[in-house]
């Protein structure tokens, strides 16, 4: 008897995820590849990772397209080429480009004042330590922001918007803005971002690299300017056009036995963090809308979305960008302000614009960014080179698994 149609259909995609072109007929060393096996497979092996999905292009072909271990160890689920990932803050990259494409519509200049667009940010205040004297209770006091919030300081973490943390901790949280997980909230991205505005900054806008709420201010900017929700925005602008099916903020039900397992590392051993049926992403209210870290995706996915960026803003005659922009978007926007990775920090990513102060054998150029569940991923212009490593492990119980990938791919290029 012949399996049906549909079914067959079915098979020849999945065969199709985990097809590869020969490594040796894009400039790797086979032999020197398998490192990226071994380093991978050596964590799972030690329980203290579940399992991952590993993709790296080279001039637009799938060199490794090759999926790990499990998707769930207590039901005993391989991982699958296809499985689905929280992405958390790679979605920052999926944003920016939003708000660039509108950019580059003659919307908005990157300077701009984001109170031009969402009055609520026209004024911001700055917490400051109080002055001595004070009563024990007073935690800070607010001096006015010497310039306003500016669009590129959305973009390169510079707005003095953290995650809730510094002086005005307290009052972040009774706000319920406090850390990065907002896919629980019964509100929409406007209604958060307003009540954020009410808060103050934890820096003078422009003068610290602080890590937080501005690309999900970004993303409500998109929705202001666009007249669009964000969900639509990026299904209609970048999902649809750049094929990818299985990226979004909230999972449909039918892929929800797709949706990768939590694990992380506590007390020296890997545990379950979560029923996967059972999250936001699934049973939640769904109704916010976070572009600083509530997409979820595929290798193969984001994989033509990090494709489309090292192409200079086009795939497969779709063209998001401009080549210029896409190149405005590598370049070091923060001086000195960036201490973590490549303390280069560009248009919603770190880049690599001084090796030497890197110390790794990432390529000068690259650039990239990760999440909080510990994919990473990069994306080398010169070498025409993309990464991207898929896993979902919180806490990391201090693994660097996510760095040292990326050592086993140059040092097999020829």
């Amino acid at each position: 008897m012949k399996p049906p149609f549909r079914l067959v259909l079915v098979f020849a995609f999945a065969l199709s995820l985990a097809r590869a072109a020969d490594p040796a007929a894009h400039g790797f060393d086979p032999e020197r590849l398998k490192r990226l096996d071994h380093v991978i497979q050596t964590e799972i092996d030690g329980g203290r990772l579940a399992g991952a999905v590993m993709l790296v292009k080279r001039d637009g072909q799938d060199v490794v397209l090759k999926s790990y271990g499990q998707h769930d160890i207590e039901n005993a689920v391989q991982m699958r080429a296809d499985s689905i990932f929280r992405i958390a803050s790679m979605s920052k990259a999926v944003t920016t480009v939003a708000a660039l494409m509108l950019y580059e519509e003659g919307r908005f200049l990157l300077n701009d004042p984001v109170g031009k667009f969402i009055p609520e940010f026209q004024r911001s205040v700055v917490a400051v330590a109080p002055p001595a004297g004070s009563p024990a209770d007073v935690k800070y006091v607010t001096v006015p922001a010497k310039r306003p919030i500016s669009i590129r300081d959305l973009m390169t973490h510079t707005a003095g918007l953290g995650y809730g943390d510094g002086l005005a901790v307290d009052d972040y949280k009774k706000a319920k803005l406090h850390g990065w997980y907002l896919l629980d909230h019964d509100e929409t991205i406007g209604d958060a971002m307003k009540r954020l505005a009410t808060l103050p900054l934890v820096n003078q806008p422009g003068e610290a690299f602080d890590y937080g709420y501005g690309t999900d201010l970004l993303g409500h900017l998109v929705e202001v300017v666009s007249g669009m929700p964000l969900d639509r925005f990026f299904e209609e602008r970048i999902f649809a056009p750049l094929r990818m099916p299985d990226t979004g903020f909230y999972l449909p039900k039918e892929k929800a036995g797709r949706l990768a397992v939590v694990y992380g590392i506590q007390d020296g051993k890997l545990v379950r963090r979560e029923d996967s049926a059972k999250t936001d992403f699934i049973d939640g209210p769904r109704k916010l809308f976070s572009g600083g870290a509530g997409l979820h995706s595929t290798a193969s996915d984001y994989g033509r979305f990090l494709q489309m960026l090292l192409n200079g803003g086009e795939l497969d005659g779709v063209r998001l960008l401009s080549p210029r922009t896409v190149a405005l978007m590598h370049v070091n926007h923060t001086r000195d302000l960036f201490r973590w990775d490549t303390q280069s920090f560009g248009l919603g990513f770190w880049v690599n614009d001084k090796p030497g102060s890197h110390g790794e054998l990432m390529g000068e150029g690259a650039y990239g960014w990760g999440s909080a569940y510990f994919p990473q991923y990069f994306v080398d212009p010169k070498e025409r080179l993309v990464g991207l490593l898929m896993c979902q492990l919180t806490p990391t119980g201090g693994s660097t698994l996510n760095q040292r990938y990326k050592t086993t791919i140059y040092q097999a290029l020829e």
